[in-house]
C-alpha cells in the first residue's frame, strides 16, 4: 500500500479580505495582480479520489457548516469520467457528483476545490500505470500526457464555466513529485493555466508546491495563483506506525512524542515548524502570492496527547501567518468524524463518531 492510497482510508486587513475575497491586490511591477482569498478552512472529501463513483453526502456539508468551516477541496481521479486507454473520452454523467458537491457547497456556503489528485500521466500513487507520463519520460509520452492533461481541464473548466470563483476554484493537480529544477512543472501549470483561462478566464487557480507540496515555486508567481503548501512534518509524528509511508520518509521510528528529537539529534517543536513550514514561503508572501495550507493532519496511532500537541502549534503558525488550511481529511483514521482512535473519547452523531477535543482545536484556529 503507497502513502496515498493509505490516506485514503492572523493578518492586518483580514476583514476588507473577506468582504471581498477574490479582489485583486497590487502587485510589483511586472508581475500580474495576485488573487486575494479569505482564510478558508476545511477537510479533504475523497469520495472520487480512489477512480470510483461516489456521491458526496450532505451530512458532511451540514456538519462543516454547522461548525463554521467553509472549504472542502475534493481531491478527485480522472478515472470516475475516463479510461487511461482512452483519455478523450469523458462520460459526463460520472461528473454529476461534482456538480452535486458544488451544490451542496452553495447550499451551505462551503468554497470548493476540485483537484485532480489523478491527472492523465501522473499521480503521486502510482504513476507508473498510466500509459504515457507528464515527468520523467521521453518527450513524445510527456507530450502525449501534457495534452490529455489539458483536454481534461478545459473540459472540466468549460463545464463550470458559470458557477463563481467565490464558489469553485481548481487545483491543478496532487503533489508533483520531487525535482532537482522546476522546468517542467512550470513548463505543465502554465499549460493547464492557460487552457482553464481560454474557457474561465476569472477562475482562481491553485498550484501545488514542488516536491510533495513541499516547495514553493517562484517560476509561478506571474500567473496570479494560490499556491498549495502541507502540513505533514515531522511524519515521525503525523504518521506514526502508518504501514503505508516508506520508512526512509520517517525521521525516526520511536514512538512520538512533542517537542520530539529525530535521528539525526534534530529537535522539532514549534520553531522547528516554523523553518520549515512557513519561513520558506515568506518570498512568495512578499510577494503577495496567497497561500493555502491543501492538506494535513495526523494518523490514528501517534498518541493522543502528542496528536494534539502538535496539531495545536501547527494551527497556531497558520492562524499567526493567516494561511487557512484543509484537514486530511474529514472522515477517516486521520479526521474529526468516524477516525478509530483508541485513546480519545469519542462521541455518538447520526451514526458517526466525533472527536470533540480535536474538533473545538479546529473550531478555535
Amino acid at each position: 500500500m503507497d502513502r496515498r492510497s493509505f490516506l485514503g482510508m492572523s493578518v492586518t486587513g483580514a476583514a476588507s479580505m473577506l468582504l471581498n475575497p477574490l479582489e485583486a491586490q497590487p502587485a510589483p511591477t511586472g508581475l500580474k495582480p495576485q488573487p486575494v482569498i479569505p482564510r478558508w478552512r476545511g477537510f479533504n472529501l475523497l469520495e472520487l479520489m480512489g477512480g470510483e463513483r461516489q456521491r458526496y453526502q450532505e451530512f458532511d456539508f451540514r456538519f462543516m457548516a454547522q461548525w463554521g468551516f467553509n472549504f472542502a477541496r475534493l481531491p478527485c481521479s480522472y478515472w470516475v469520467w475516463a479510461d487511461k486507454k482512452t483519455w478523450k473520452t469523458i462520460n459526463l454523467a460520472a461528473l454529476q457528483p461534482i456538480d452535486r458537491a458544488i451544490e451542496l457547497g452553495k447550499q451551505y456556503n462551503i468554497h470548493i476545490n476540485l483537484c485532480l489528485h489523478r491527472i492523465p500521466g501522473y499521480c503521486v500513487n502510482s504513476s507508473e500505470v498510466e500509459p504515457y507520463r507528464l515527468f520523467d519520460s521521453p518527450r513524445d509520452s510527456m507530450e502525449r500526457a501534457l495534452e490529455a492533461a489539458v483536454y481534461h481541464w478545459r473540459h472540466i473548466a468549460r463545464r463550470y464555466k458559470d458557477v463563481a470563483s467565490s464558489q469553485l476554484s481548481f487545483d491543478l493537480f496532487n503533489e508533483p513529485p520531487f525535482m532537482d529544477d522546476q522546468s517542467r512543472y512550470l513548463e505543465i501549470a502554465r499549460a493547464l493555466i492557460s487552457a482553464i483561462r481560454e474557457e474561465s478566464s476569472e477562475r482562481l487557480i491553485f498550484a501545488d508546491g514542488a516536491d510533495l507540496g513541499q516547495t514553493p515555486v517562484m517560476g509561478l508567481v506571474d500567473q496570479g495563483i494560490v499556491q498549495s503548501t502541507r502540513g505533514y512534518l515531522p511524519k515521525m509524528v503525523s504518521m506514526y506506525s502508518a504501514s503505508g509511508v516508506p520508512a526512509n520518509e520517517f525521521e525516526s521510528l520511536a514512538k512520538p512524542t512533542w517537542p520530539m528529537i529525530d535521528n539525526n539529534g534534530l529537535v522539532w517543536n514549534r520553531e522547528k515548524l516554523w523553518r520549515e513550514l512557513i519561513s520558506k514561503w515568506q518570498p512568495l508572501v512578499q510577494l503577495g502570492v496567497p497561500i493555502h495550507v491543501g492538506e494535513w493532519g495526523c494518523y490514528n496511532k501517534t498518541p493522543y496527547d502528542v496528536c494534539l500537541a502538535w496539531m495545536s502549534d501547527l494551527l497556531a503558525l497558520w492562524k499567526e501567518a493567516g494561511w487557512g488550511w484543509s484537514l486530511w481529511n474529514l472522515r477517516g483514521p486521520m479526521g474529526v468524524l468516524d477516525s478509530d482512535r483508541s485513546d480519545a473519547a469519542l462521541e455518538r452523531l447520526d451514526g458517526h463518531t466525533v472527536d470533540r477535543k480535536m474538533l473545538e482545536l479546529l473550531v478555535a484556529n
